[in-house]
């Protein structure tokens, strides 16, 4: 294929597609740029099926390139290794809206990879590698029913703006990244400030009318470099295998899914499914038993949808807009610094909050603006939470995506540093899963949070809205606080959580092609609703912050100081902090506005190191007392140490109320006395008074005990 480039002014800015001339060899390839932002993306398909399995492999991969930013990996060898929190969480941005769009019986390997080869810090690399993937796909010969466009929509000084630059979306109330198709959306992701739902609707238009110009300019560069689309074996299911499952299934599967018990549930329709295979695969001896099992599973889940549609009633007995009974429990873990258990039908969290210094934030080596984060919120997904046993294995994709959705619905409502300097980290343990285990981490972070002290601005908390639709009408049904299976066999996954104030985080997944808008507000209504209900019962447990944090927790005070001060504090090489730390055993955080944190639980070693950090940072002030210590004695008189490095003359004439023949009659070297400031001239020199402060501390003890006192030595 020839070079060609393809421009389209977008959005105050110029989006260049350039192909033909890189990557050749892939089955289509595009470099996508805005600004000095340049991702490019490949799509490759291997050129048969791969054999024995019953999905779709589709690989997605982000892939964040240092040199990108002019930078060198801070790990050890010096080279990218696994990818970045960031980099898994646009992966699954990736996947999400291109998938639903693969033929349904297509079982060829598809792998796309986005590598971000240059970043301006300002033009967002991630939508342009979504919208990118589409459109390699839309070039190649994979078949596909794309394109995709991916914007990013954030609300800025009450004004919902378009692809805001990066900085800009750090001062952002909404950071909403929408894809879809130009008839439908296929993906929200979405943390935002408390936004009502009103507003989320019109961002969502927004961002809808923006994606429909990027589909349109990718159709214009389909027509003119797009390959016809390969064939491929089909995977799909013979009717006549389908239509005897339905006949020896039709009268007992919705008996064997109706069942509020999981358990009960999955062992009553693995057995009808293994009756249904005894009586149907004598018919059918050159298929594959597999055939007939992927038959049962759609007729299952034709039951399932059927129910829900025409009678109302889901598996496990409830309405459509019905909430599985809630409980939960707080300070369950006695040296845990807060903790919560939430519950929610069969679903189980276990939420941990440890509170931390400034020391203990997680130091990020990618490409976004942000270097280090303060409050973190991991996931686990135990096998035994689903009643299996498998070898345990670090995070995956799915772990690390839950988990961030969690933490950014409740980041949302976090204190500041300045209100609250601690670096906060949750983890939450799913102990059972039967449907959102993200939303019940909202709930049980937030309790968590609430039981260590943490004050909050709201509490928030989280719900799974489900659809059902038939295909030859109009006619659909939405979901509240979906369970597994109606996720497994219904059309959408869509998560909204939030106070009662409005939304703080936002994740939706489409199994088809897109949601019609009445259908959209309908389910952010009903989200509403759900959420408010969760609410009450969470406050039922805890209804508001703790006001003692937990004594085991480290204690934090923060102070400020000038910060031409801080060098005085740090010292050469560290010397002056290290050596306050190994006095005290505080932890010290210092700040570049001269913030200053100091973090144990030793009440009395806290305000010895602040006392210290004082005393170095703190400047002569005439008319205050200080004590301090004689470090040179002259004929004139003697110089006393009153803050560290800064010493002032106590003339022979102000040491006494009387007269002194000799320095030595009243001080010597290393004598601690008490001195008042008196004067610090136009050169810096500092004159103290040991008779002004003797006069002033007699007359302060007279006042206080009402009588005559003794004078300080």
């Amino acid at each position: 294929m020839p070079y060609q480039k393809f421009e389209l002014d977008y959005t105050g800015r110029k989006l260049t597609v350039e192909t033909g001339h890189i990557a050749e060899q892939a089955s289509g390839a595009v470099l996508v740029r805005s600004g000095d932002t340049m991702v490019l993306v490949t799509a490759v398909a291997s050129h048969a099926p791969r054999e024995g399995i019953d999905f779709f492999p589709l690989t997605c991969d982000y892939e964040e390139k240092l040199y990108a930013a002019g930078r060198i990996p801070g790990s050890f060898p010096r080279r990218e290794g696994r990818p970045t929190e960031a980099a898994i969480l646009a992966c699954r941005l990736m996947d999400r809206p291109l998938r639903p769009l693969f033929p349904k019986d297509f079982r060829n390997d598809v792998q796309v990879v986005a590598t971000v080869m240059s970043t301006d810090q300002e033009n967002d690399p991630v939508t342009l590698a979504v919208t990118g993937a589409s459109l390699a796909l839309a070039i190649s010969d994979i078949p596909h029913a794309g394109p995709v466009g991916c914007v990013r929509v954030g609300l800025i000084d009450g004004r919902l703006v378009v692809n805001p630059t990066l900085p800009e979306l750090a001062e952002s109330d909404l950071d909403l990244i929408v894809a879809g198709t130009e008839d439908a959306i296929g993906m929200v992701e979405a943390g935002a400030m408390q936004v009502p739902e009103e507003v989320m609707l019109q961002a969502l238009r927004l961002a809808h009318d923006e994606i429909r110009r990027l589909v349109a300019f990718q159709n214009e560069i389909v027509a003119q470099i797009g390959k016809p689309q390969m064939s491929y074996p089909s995977n799909a299911v013979a009717p006549e295998i389908k239509a005897a499952v339905a006949e020896a299934a039709a009268s007992r599967i919705g008996e064997a899914a109706r069942n509020v018990d999981k358990a009960a549930r999955e062992r009553a329709i693995d057995e009808l499914k293994g009756q249904v295979l005894e009586q149907v695969a004598p018919r059918f001896p050159d298929h594959e038993p597999s055939e007939i099992k992927k038959a049962f599973e759609g007729e299952l889940k034709r039951a399932v949808r059927t129910a829900i549609l025409e009678e109302g009633i889901r598996p496990d007995g409830r309405r459509t807009d019905e909430i599985r009974t809630i409980w939960s429990q707080v300070g369950l873990l006695p040296r845990a610094h807060g903790s919560a258990l939430f519950t929610r039908g069969q679903t189980q969290a276990l939420s941990i909050v440890t509170l931390g210094s400034g020391q203990d934030q997680q130091k990020l080596d990618g490409l976004g603006l942000e270097e280090f984060k303060r409050f973190m919120h991991h996931y686990n997904f135990p096998p035994y939470s689903v009643g299996e046993a498998r070898p345990l294995r670090s995070p995956g994709r799915r772990e690390i995506g839950h988990g961030a959705l969690a933490e950014r619905a409740v980041h949302n409502v976090m204190p500041s540093d300045e209100d609250f300097p601690y670096v906060v980290r949750i983890v939450t343990e799913i102990l059972s899963s039967n449907g959102s285990t993200s939303m019940a981490s909202v709930c049980g972070s937030t309790l968590a949070l609430m039981d260590a002290g943490v004050p909050l601005k709201a509490p928030v908390a989280g719900i799974a809205m489900g659809l059902i639709t038939e295909d030859d009408s109009d006619r659909a049904a939405i979901l509240s606080d979906i369970q597994g299976m109606e996720d497994a066999l219904g059309d959408m996954d869509f998560k909204v959580a939030g106070t009662e104030a409005g939304i703080t985080a936002l994740q939706m997944d489409m199994k088809i092609k897109g949601l019609r808008w009445e259908l959209m507000e309908q389910a952010l209504e009903q989200a509403r609703v759900g959420r408010l209900h969760i609410l009450g019962r969470m406050t039922e447990t805890l209804p508001a912050p703790r006001q003692e944090m937990s004594m085991w927790a480290p204690r934090i005070e923060t102070i400020q100081i000038n910060p031409d001060k801080i060098r005085d504090v740090i010292g050469p090489g560290g010397k002056t902090i290290r050596r306050i730390v190994e006095e005290t055993g505080v932890q010290i955080d210092v700040e570049d506005d001269g913030r200053v944190s100091i973090a144990s639980n030793n009440g009395e070693a806290m305000q010895q190191a602040i006392a210290m950090i004082r005393d170095l940072t703190e400047d002569v002030e005439v008319g205050k007392i200080y004590k301090g210590k004689v470090v040179r004695i002259m004929n004139f008189g003697a110089f006393v140490e009153i803050l560290p490095k800064k010493d002032g003359l106590v003339h022979i004439s102000q040491l006494a109320d009387h007269r002194v023949n000799k320095v030595e009659d009243v001080v010597n070297i290393g004598d601690e006395i008490m001195v008042k400031v008196i004067e610090v001239d136009d050169r810096g020199r500092v004159n103290l008074s040991r008779r002004e402060a003797i006069r002033d501390l007699s007359r302060q003890q007279q006042e206080a005990a009402g009588n005559g006192a003794a004078a300080p030595a």
